[in-house]
C-alpha cells in the first residue's frame, strides 16, 4: 500500500514537472512543406497546451487556419523552446489538440 502511494506521487511529481519545465507536444500535420507531417517534444516553451498543434492555436487565436498563420506559429514555438525529439506524425494525437482536422 506504502509503494502504491509513492509510486502515485512519484508519477503526480514528474508530470508536474514536465508541465512546469515547458515540455509540449506539438504535432503538425502533413502539409505542403513537410508531407508526412511531424510530432515533436518541444522543452522551454510556454504557451501552448500539453499536446497543441499550429493549426489548434491558430484556431483558438484567429478563428480559422492559414498557411501564414501556421508557419507564423511554429516559427515561434521552435524559436521559444528547443526540439528534444522528433517523431512521426500522430493522428491521434493531432485530433486531441482541438485543431481542424480533414477526414479523407
Amino acid at each position: 500500500m506504502k509503494w502504491s502511494i509513492a509510486a502515485a506521487l512519484a508519477v503526480c511529481v514528474a508530470v508536474l514537472g514536465v508541465w512546469l519545465g515547458g515540455v509540449r507536444i506539438i504535432v503538425i500535420q502533413p502539409i505542403g512543406a513537410i508531407p508526412d507531417g511531424v510530432t515533436a517534444i518541444i522543452a522551454g516553451v510556454e504557451g501552448p497546451n500539453f499536446v497543441d498543434s499550429p493549426d489548434a492555436i491558430c484556431n483558438r487565436t484567429m478563428g480559422g487556419v492559414s498557411l501564414l498563420c501556421r508557419g507564423m506559429v511554429a516559427a515561434r514555438i521552435v524559436n521559444q523552446g528547443y526540439i528534444v525529439a522528433r517523431l512521426p506524425y500522430s493522428e491521434t494525437l493531432f485530433r486531441l489538440t482541438g485543431g481542424p482536422f480533414r477526414d479523407d
